[in-house]
């Protein structure tokens, strides 16, 4: 291997984590420093955590990271993962989110919560580069837009981060990404926004998931007539007011009711038994009427049965 030249053992390192890279550091002096320039960087504290040494842990990874993000200078970054567990700072995190997006990265993903960073930094949403950004998991961190502008962003991964704004910092994120193609929503508690709009003509898949709670968004439309995939699993609208799908290929729902809809649920004697409406399941699924391949759950056939009865 050492006839090698240097940019394509770099790119065998990519594929595996900066930790593992590193290793190979002690083959060799022309391997000393090669894996800090690999384009793809992958830093996951979870790895090398355990309880009985946990602060030395984090503060051997607080090192790493410097340590490569110094070694690598002006290099460009083309792809950065970072993990982190609790016991970290805003301070340790929001220089290394800064070097990456100053050093022209386009993959970024973001695995951190709110105990680790409360606010994510609003450069974030203000890159030139970034084609694909995904930001988690539970309890993620909070998000207040001042300015969005992505560009050259086609996919958007979000789980559980936290728009203070509500609906109207979510229709501003939107409306900086012209170039979008695939948007991931999953535990966005949009139940507590006056709306959920989600609004593209460029957009081709669409993810929306909350996992099961109490309450029940509002109101849900989707004018999204170039999707070709679509996937919506939570509790059921109180109505939805627009649902353009024109192109969709694939669907897969599962709609639910929550305990306080079941019972909500009456007859009500007249010449035929009739239900009261729950939600409005149908205008959903008549939104989605020309898709090629549906798949429903069985919760799902509950509100819609309850909407045409």
């Amino acid at each position: 291997m050492d006839d090698l030249p240097d940019n394509l053992l770099c790119q065998i390192l990519s594929n595996l984590s900066t930790k593992e890279a590193a290793l190979t550091s002690v083959l060799s002096k022309r391997w000393r420093y090669l894996f800090a320039l690999v384009p793809n960087l992958d830093f996951n504290s979870f790895s090398s955590q355990h309880p009985e040494t946990m602060v030395q842990d984090q503060t051997s990874f607080i090192d790493f990271v410097d340590r490569v993000l110094k070694l690598r200078g002006e290099d460009h970054v083309s792809k950065f993962s970072l993990k982190c567990g609790d016991g970290f700072e805003d301070e340790d995190v929001y220089p290394w989110i800064s070097n990456v997006l100053r050093h022209g990265v386009s993959d970024l993903s973001l695995h951190v919560s709110s105990s680790l960073v409360y606010w994510l930094p609003s450069k974030v949403f203000v890159s030139k580069t970034l084609v694909r950004l995904k930001i988690g998991p539970e309890d993620g961190p909070k998000v207040k837009l001042k300015n969005v502008c992505l560009p050259r962003l086609k996919t958007l991964n979000l789980d559980s981060v936290v728009f203070v704004e509500g609906e109207i910092g979510f229709a501003k994120l939107l409306s900086g990404c012209p170039m979008l193609e695939e948007l991931s929503l999953r535990n966005l508690e949009w139940g507590y926004w006056g709306c959920c709009y989600v609004a593209s003509k460029i957009l081709k898949r669409l993810t929306l998931c909350c996992a099961h709670c109490d309450d029940n968004p509002k109101s849900v439309s989707f004018d999204t007539p170039n999707v070709v995939y679509f996937k919506y699993s939570d509790n059921i609208a109180h109505k939805y007011p627009k649902v353009n799908f024109n192109s969709l290929v694939k669907a897969s729902i599962d709609i639910r009711m929550t305990n306080d809809q079941k019972s909500s649920v009456r007859y009500v004697s007249d010449d035929d038994e009739e239900r009261e409406m729950v939600g409005n399941a149908t205008k959903l699924l008549m939104g989605i009427c020309n898709v090629k391949t549906l798949y429903l759950s069985y919760d799902t056939l509950e509100p819609s049965q309850c909407s045409t009865t």
